[in-house]
């Protein structure tokens, strides 16, 4: 079915019809085409456009669809252009030629944006929601993993920090993501309905109550702009993509950290795999796919960016692919940040090897040079004097703290007894006012 045909002569070609049409992907979106034709048509009424009865009809229709469509006695499938027509032709199949009366003073370039920013909005708090949740199970694993551990810099051991104190920096990443998300909500939340094709209608019709019906905080104020407008779309896609880089990261360190070679942590079972031919294997695979996926949500960002780059005002059929990207994106996300909260929860500390890993690696060679300045020195004189006993420490293959005083008076007099209690405690407890790490 089509809603457009009248001036034409042929039937469209039937690879050119499989080729325009979107409804495989954008039936999700038959909730919020539903919600906005219930409010469009509530405004109608109230306009006097169409009558009391014939809203009634309408919606009593919308609604039934709805219903049939969530209980399975609907599938959403057959020789239909996109959700919008399939949506039309089911009323309309309901109630007759009252149904055809649905798309007056409405375009389909202002329905799908409207479609689109109502799923958006509902689905980016979805990923939000999902968000916290991960934030809850990070602050429960971190809350029981209060264990000295080696921090990195350039993946060499630099200072001592605790596990809890490393999950807590993803914590803070990921609170940024939440509050990106929630930006984006705020800056989208404007209706584009009303604006028909691209100038508006001839009717005399209430966009603010439209508007208000389906929950944005104001009206999209230039109908050229509201059809064409995709901002959303590449925004959100975007917040999802750091949000994902920040996955990633995780992933790779936990993928590095559950490695023989580390053995900081243990992947549960439930959330690794093995080998098909080497039976002492246990792989990370559940890290190793977020890390590869998130090259999805680059690439998706990526396509929608290049789609939109030269488009002319107003609406273009390109933007049609906006629903591919957004859709997969959305998807990802959510499967990843799922996978994600289950290897954490999951996931065995193994504290024994922590407590090890700082004993090597001039962890505190930091805090000696800090006890250095505390007697006197200056700072750079204090770097070159622990960096000279660094070098001594590693020719006799030993720590800084294995020295006795009068090996470490080799580089300076400032050292005293006190050295051993202070660099024991200060490389435990760091990170400002100390306490912040515990």
């Amino acid at each position: 079915m089509k809603l457009w045909g009248g001036r034409f002569e042929k039937q469209e070609d039937k690879f050119m019809d499989k080729f325009n049409s979107s409804f495989s992907i954008d039936s999700r979106l038959y909730k919020q085409d539903i919600m906005g034709s219930i409010a469009h048509v509530t405004m109608l009424c109230k306009c006097h456009i169409i009558t009391e009865d014939e809203k009634n009809l309408m919606i009593n229709a919308l609604k039934e669809v709805e219903t049939e469509i969530e209980e399975n006695k609907l599938v959403l499938d057959g020789d239909f252009e996109d959700i919008h027509t399939f949506v039309e032709y089911k009323v309309t199949e309901k109630i007759g030629a009252t149904g055809k009366k649905i798309h007056t003073a409405r375009s389909r370039n202002d329905q799908v944006a409207t479609d689109m920013k109502l799923y958006v909005k509902l689905s980016a708090n979805n990923v939000i929601s999902a968000l916290k949740a991960l934030l809850d199970v990070i602050e429960e694993k971190a809350s029981t993993s209060n264990f000295p551990m080696p921090a990195y810099t350039h993946l060499q051991r630099a200072q001592i920090v605790t596990f809890k104190y490393y999950l807590m920096a993803y914590y803070e990443m990921l609170q940024r993501d939440i509050k990106r998300i929630e930006s984006a909500i705020s800056i989208m939340d404007s209706s584009p309905l009303g604006s028909c094709a691209l100038a508006g209608t001839t009717y005399d019709i209430d966009r603010d109550l439209t508007s208000s019906l389906l929950g944005f905080k104001e009206v999209q104020k230039n109908t050229l702009d509201s059809v064409s407008d995709r901002d959303y779309i590449i925004e959100m896609i975007s917040h999802f993509s750091l949000l994902m880089m920040h996955l990633s990261r995780l992933s790779e360190e936990l993928i590095i950290y559950s490695s023989k070679e580390f053995s900081f942590v243990e992947l549960d079972d439930a959330y690794s795999t093995g080998s098909s031919i080497m039976p002492q294997k246990k792989n990370p695979d559940s890290l190793e796919l977020v890390r590869g996926k998130t090259g999805r949500l680059y690439g998706n960002l990526m396509g929608i960016l290049t789609v939109m780059k030269a488009l002319p005002l107003s609406y273009n059929k390109d933007m049609q692919e906006d629903k591919t990207y957004y859709f997969e994106s959305l998807d990802t996300v959510i499967d990843c940040i799922t996978i994600v909260s289950g290897v954490i929860k999951t996931m065995h500390i193994k504290k024994e090897v922590l407590s090890e890993a700082i004993k090597g690696g001039f962890l505190n060679a930091t805090e000696y040079a800090d006890y250095l300045v505390k007697k006197g020195a200056a700072f750079r004189d204090a770097h070159e004097i622990v960096g000279k006993t660094v070098k001594y420490c590693e020719e006799k293959k030993c720590e800084i703290d294995d020295l006795d005083l009068n090996e470490l008076k080799k580089f300076t007099q400032l050292v005293d007894e006190d050295i051993y209690n202070y660099i024991k405690s200060s490389s435990f407890m760091k990170m400002g006012t100390k306490k912040d790490m515990l």
